[in-house]
């Protein structure tokens, strides 16, 4: 089939400068959303017709290595959803049917299309509709004798028409040689001087082309994004069904309300998610690790039995089993802990790897490090790993000690089993086994006293 997605409305009720298709939900464009269901159903080939801020959208989803195969048709000035089908028309194969489908309506599941498509078969003309309580303001489903005759817009109808409960939701199913035949003979002469899509209906009816309808599972398959306030409604029903998907396959929320995804969560076997956490791009968890409340975590692998404590903040690292993280860690990209590590508040870590065992508990920056085993790493620790212009990398072998307050000026290595005294800025490598010492000599002077304020001051 040819998928044609009409994506060139302004959106003036988002009061923003961003096309309204390239608002995020779930952290993704909603064009892209629609995109993405597109390409579930296998189409020949798939359209986007934009208009305002066109070169924006292009720039956004053509860009990506996903969007190198989509076409493009530009629709300006934009004179209605029939106006805007006619711009993609040239480039639609006519030996396949046509779906359209619009790119501020983000929630249509891929079954939901697929009932819609073989409805249309090779020769029928398909609708989606569905039934509303309140249907002010959509096109009214208006048939005789059961079947389809003809759409009329909210705008356009009479006290009767407007009482019919049935609506189009503006995605379709047509053949497509006589789809640009019935384009071409579209009026504008209409409450709102634009060419209706709708309008096709009458004109299949006139050419006796059976017209069919199919509906969704849900209402809000069929939702569109007109504002802000809608976009936020939306959000949280997607956020609710992915919640929903999750507590199915066993995972334990504690509120599925205070739960969000903008990418994709692959969870073990009695996973626990505490409330307001968020994960991005691509997370997995395995089994029996719990996240505590308020973390974010993104493009993460979280292993098995690991224990994620609130408010710590996961990019581009891994943690292994039965590892302790948090509360207040950051992990950043290309940090890798071993099993049963231990990182602690307001430890920072970024390209570092960590081996089994090993510890920072409690406030240190360990960053561009490689860390053995069973290592401990004191309060207050720092690896200087920047000398203004390039990186440098810090190595502490097994079973190394690290003091508090101690200052690693990389490139260094402190050997096996070596410790580090409390207050050491070590600038050369320490040896292995060795205790190793860089502070002032205590001193204390007896006949010293402490300045007394002055009269007067």
């Amino acid at each position: 089939m040819n998928i044609v997605i009409l994506a060139a409305g302004q959106g003036k009720r988002m009061r923003s400068d961003l096309p309204k298709v390239l608002h995020p939900l779930a952290g993704k464009p909603l064009l892209q959303h629609v995109i993405d269901c597109a390409r579930n159903l296998a189409p020949r080939r798939i359209v986007i017709v934009h208009g305002h801020g066109g070169d924006q959208v292009r720039e956004a989803i053509g860009s990506s290595p996903s969007g190198r195969e989509l076409l493009w048709a530009l629709q300006s000035p934009q004179l209605g959803t029939g106006h805007a089908v006619m711009q993609a028309a040239p480039q639609l194969d006519d030996s396949v049917p046509t779906l359209v489908l619009y790119g501020d309506v983000p929630l249509t599941s891929q079954e939901t299309l697929r009932r819609l498509v073989d409805a249309a078969g090779t020769d029928r003309l398909a609708l989606l509709t569905v039934d509303l309580d309140d249907p002010t303001g959509y096109g009214r489903i208006v048939r005789e004798g059961g079947k389809v005759a003809r759409i009329v817009e909210h705008k356009d109808a009479d006290q009767g028409t407007r009482a019919i409960r049935e609506v189009n939701t503006g995605i379709l199913v047509a053949p497509t040689a006589a789809l640009k035949r019935w384009l071409q003979g579209l009026s504008s002469d209409n409450a709102q001087n634009e060419y209706y899509l709708t309008d096709i209906v009458a004109a299949a009816v006139q050419d006796e082309v059976t017209v069919t309808s199919a509906q969704p599972d849900a209402v809000w398959e069929t939702l569109g994004v007109n504002s802000k306030l809608q976009l936020a409604e939306l959000e949280r029903i997607h956020q609710g069904n992915v919640a929903r998907r999750l507590l199915e396959d066993g995972v334990t929320l504690a509120d599925p309300a205070r739960f969000d995804l903008r990418g994709t969560l692959r969870c073990g076997r009695d996973v626990t998610i505490d409330v307001n956490c968020v994960f991005e791009d691509e997370v997995e968890i395995g089994d029996g690790a719990r996240i505590g409340a308020n973390c974010v975590i993104r493009n993460a692998r979280i292993a098995a039995g690991a224990q994620i404590l609130p408010f710590t903040h996961i990019e581009g690292a891994s943690v292994g089993a039965n590892a302790r993280i948090g509360p207040y860690a950051r992990l950043r990209p290309g940090t890798e802990l071993g099993e049963g590590t231990h990182v602690g508040n307001f430890v920072e870590m970024k390209n570092t790897t960590m081996a089994a065992g090993s510890k920072a508990n409690h406030l240190a920056y360990v960053g561009d490090a490689t860390v053995g085993e069973r290592v401990n790493i004191g309060a207050g620790t720092i690896t200087c790993n920047y000398d203004g212009v390039n990186k440098h990398r810090t190595v502490i072998e097994d079973d190394a000690f690290i003091g508090s307050d101690t200052q690693l000026v990389a490139p260094i290595t402190v050997g096996r089993g070596a410790t580090l005294g409390a207050g050491t800025t070590l600038s050369r490598n320490a040896p292995a086994g060795k205790l190793t010492v860089s502070r002032a000599r205590q001193v204390t002077i007896d006949a010293w006293q402490r300045p007394k304020k002055k009269q007067g001051n």
